[in-house]
């Protein structure tokens, strides 16, 4: 049995893809549990109109006073309720591709009798002011887990974007599937980025300066180095929650660019990575294995 999981709030008032996300490991999952954190925007009823048996709806009040910690408390919160062997995670922001959907459904079967591998890995697409644009830097993971067995002591880790095993935390064992994970949690229109964006402050305190920063007052969002045109299929479920967002217009949501000096060592680490393979100074959540 392949479950899902995630956690979600305010997803109405942030614009959050939560319908395509759920609709989109549905695809592979015997059950998908949601964590709706109290909402005052009708969250609950737009996971509710998924109307799917499969879909278990878990109520709950969230305590901010942890901070970015939340988000690993509830989602740990959603992964409990699993009854599967496997755990399919993904956030309110994010849609699997249905090549990545089948991908991941043939590595589970392939990979449950090898207990050397915990996790399976998705590749990231990060999309940034619009559709039609997409964050490549290495601030800007390339990988995450995704997929993990729900029976080793795995936990969600610090703001929930990954995975820690056990007491002493060790990084999750996993392996790579090549499955695409589309990001749009910095491609909405603006009002909803600037929510998002006071919203966000008020979770990861610690990051605060660095969230006004890319806010860049009035001006859309910071311009950031190496952002590429992308020019292929949108995952299908998320096609038409597209299609209505580029039907209203707005202002260019990302500044115009402003280079810096520390911008050098972005340009020079994608050099290495395009001549290589091998991206320097990554951050990872996980082993490969």
């Amino acid at each position: 049995m392949l479950s899902g999981f995630t956690i979600v709030r305010n997803a109405v008032s942030l614009d959050y893809p939560i319908v395509p996300a759920i609709r989109s490991i549905l695809e592979i999952c015997d059950e998908v549990i949601v964590n709706v954190g109290q909402s005052a925007d009708g969250t609950r009823d737009l996971v509710a109109a998924v109307r799917d048996p499969r879909v278990r709806i878990i109520d709950s009040v969230w305590d901010f006073s942890r901070g970015s910690g939340v988000l690993a408390q509830e989602t740990e919160r959603a992964m409990r309720a699993c009854r599967g062997a496997w755990g399919l995670y993904i956030q309110a922001d994010e849609v699997l591709h249905e090549t990545g959907a089948a991908i991941l459904q043939e590595r589970v079967r392939a990979c449950d009798g090898d207990l050397r591998v915990e996790g399976l890995l998705v590749d990231y697409r990060h999309f940034y002011g619009d559709f039609d644009t997409v964050a490549t830097n290495r601030h800007w993971y390339r990988r995450e887990v995704r997929c993990v067995r729900l029976d080793r002591g795995i936990c969600s880790y610090q703001d929930a974007q990954g995975f820690r095993v056990g007491s002493g935390l060790r990084r999750v064992r996993a392996r790579a599937t090549g499955a695409q994970m589309f990001h749009y949690g910095w491609a909405r229109a603006p009002q909803s980025l600037t929510h998002k964006l006071v919203v966000s402050k008020e979770i990861f305190t610690e990051a605060a300066r660095q969230l006004e920063r890319r806010a860049e007052s009035r001006r859309g969002l910071e311009w950031t180095p190496l952002l590429r045109r992308f020019d292929g299929p949108h995952p299908r479920v998320a096609q038409e929650w597209i299609a209505a967002r580029r039907r209203v217009p707005s202002a260019p949501s990302v500044a115009p660019p402003r280079f810096r000096l520390e911008h050098l060592r972005l340009y020079a680490s994608d050099w290495i990575e395009r001549l290589t393979g091998a991206r320097v100074f990554e951050y990872r959540n996980y082993v490969e294995v």
